[in-house]
């Protein structure tokens, strides 16, 4: 006997979904939460604070479907709204706050970044300032150009491209002196 699934694509997921199909949603939001909260606990260092953002844009997905043009992927388009969804909240909650700090970077060659676990890395990133975490994810995470993150967060591309060198840095010194305190030295 040969099982055929309820839903056989996305695409049809989605037009049932657009059609307030609670089922068709559903399996929506299952296939495409958990990267999706992974994407706001990016943003966000609270996991509780992350899946609140997270279920705030499905609540937006589910809204605004029936503006989904399929140009593009699905995934992406979700993407972006969580992203968009968490850099409102970081405005709302406070100004974010862009860091003139210099950090000084040493020459010293990172041998084990092979041996560096995710959480490690999130750990890092997590205590960047803000303004440099929300450029970086931006940039590095997301993908998005220096000109398209001036404009959703209201700066130059010149503050936008200093901010990313800067949390650069920022990460390959605190990387060495992580690397430093693990190593007893």
């Amino acid at each position: 006997m040969k099982i055929i699934s309820l839903h056989t694509s996305q695409a049809t997921l989605i037009k049932k979904a657009a059609k307030q199909n609670r089922e068709a949603q559903k399996e929506l939001f299952e296939q495409f939460s958990p990267k999706m909260l992974g994407v706001c606990r990016q943003y966000v260092k609270d996991l509780h604070h992350a899946e609140e953002l997270m279920l705030s844009g499905f609540l937006k997905v589910f809204t605004h479907i029936h503006t989904f043009k399929n140009e593009g992927s699905f995934e992406g388009w979700v993407r972006r709204i969580m992203v968009n969804t968490c850099i409102t909240y970081l405005k709302k909650k406070k100004p974010i706050q862009l860091t003139d700090e210099e950090y000084i970077f040493s020459d010293a060659a990172i041998e084990n970044m092979e041996n560096t676990s995710v959480e490690d890395i999130q750990k890092l990133i997590d205590k960047l300032p803000e303004g440099y975490k929300i450029v970086f994810n931006l940039y590095a995470i997301e993908g998005y150009k220096h000109s398209e993150i001036a404009k959703k967060l209201n700066i130059s591309e010149s503050t936008s491209k200093s901010q990313l060198f800067k949390a650069r840095k920022w990460l390959q010194t605190n990387y060495i002196k992580m690397n430093e305190v693990s190593d007893g030295r």
